[in-house]
């Protein structure tokens, strides 16, 4: 039976790569314009490219890239060359964080889940729980008590991105915004498009291998179908992300409260066409590329456990929420 040591080594490699691409990338000075200052199609974009090559990379990019643009929505420290930032927000009911203030500052103590980038990033910002509500602080990974437990990953899917608990000892934490602040504004919502768009990039690399293969191999009616067919989703998908780019950047403070139903519609769409290509290219192509192109394989396999970070029907029935107007 296997051991989560032996789990966490199956993936030493692809963890090792992943980070070391993140690395050499923000070395060489990637970082995309911020949403809502007048180039947020550039900055879909950019997250797009990088999820059609490489989704771990693009996962841990997308992070960096968000966090830059929390602190500057809500005024905290400048990021230096050098750092790799992580956002690690998520609140399962398994794992929980609270979060102390003390005549010193700020103490964290709990177990952090879903922390991608656990090992490759060097500060994180991390929602925790205070007695005056759910606030967000940016934690040195440095630090001690802060402690990656890898190990219960058990899928070739995304298995780069490195993402563990993360454990929390009395950790110093700089507390960012007010109680809610990072929930509560507007580019909470913007940057959910930027995971949808680097969705959209996954959902078009697994397309590039029908693609290869209707442009080299003889015309085949029902092959060349489903290409058309998966033409026409991904640019819907590219279409939407542009439309909402645009509105992003007319109204980034979001004065019209159309926010969150931009986003829920642009992630839903991004969500349900990447799981009709996987399955289209997929049924078009057969086994052999699954079981004997590397490429295909993993970037299949990261792109469907990727996408089930949106919610389904629970993020539908959110969007359903906006649509009344109730958030």
């Amino acid at each position: 039976m296997a051991t989560p040591l032996d789990v966490r080594d199956r993936w030493a490699d692809e963890v090792h790569r992943a980070a070391t691409a993140f690395t050499d990338l923000l070395a060489a000075g990637w970082g995309p314009p911020l949403p809502g200052a007048g180039a947020t199609a550039d900055r879909w974009a950019a997250l797009h490219a990088l999820g059609r090559t490489d989704l771990p990379l693009a996962r841990l990019a997308e992070g960096h890239a968000d966090a830059v643009a929390v602190l500057a929505e809500l005024d905290g420290p400048t990021v230096e060359r050098g750092e790799r930032l992580g956002v690690w927000a998520a609140e399962p009911p398994s794992g929980r964080v609270s979060a102390r203030r003390t005549a010193g500052g700020w103490r964290l103590a709990g177990t952090k889940q879903w922390c991608s980038g656990a090992r490759a990033c060097t500060a994180a910002l991390v929602t925790a729980h205070a007695e005056d509500g759910r606030r967000l602080f940016l934690v040195d990974l440095s630090a001690a008590g802060v402690t990656p437990r890898p190990g219960r990953w058990v899928s070739a899917g995304m298995a780069g991105s490195d993402t563990a608990d993360v454990e929390l000892d009395d950790v110093p934490a700089l507390a960012v915004g007010g109680p809610r602040a990072y929930l509560d504004r507007p580019g909470f919502w913007h940057g959910g498009i930027g995971v949808a768009a680097v969705w959209a990039g996954g959902a078009t690399g697994v397309a590039d291998a029908l693609a290869d293969v209707v442009r080299t191999a003889a015309p085949d009616p029902h092959r060349d179908a489903t290409w058309g067919a998966v033409d026409v989703a991904l640019t819907g998908v590219d279409g939407a992300l542009a439309v909402a780019a645009a509105e992003v950047d007319a109204d980034p403070d979001d004065r019209a409260g159309t926010a969150a139903r931009r986003a829920g519609r642009v992630r839903g769409l991004a969500a349900r066409t990447g799981t009709e290509v996987l399955d289209a290219v997929g049924r078009a192509l057969g086994a052999g590329p699954t079981g004997h192109d590397a490429g295909y394989a993993a970037r299949s396999a990261d792109l469907t456990v990727y996408l089930r970070q949106h919610h389904g029907e629970r993020d539908l029935a959110g969007l359903a929420d906006a649509l009344r107007g109730t958030r």
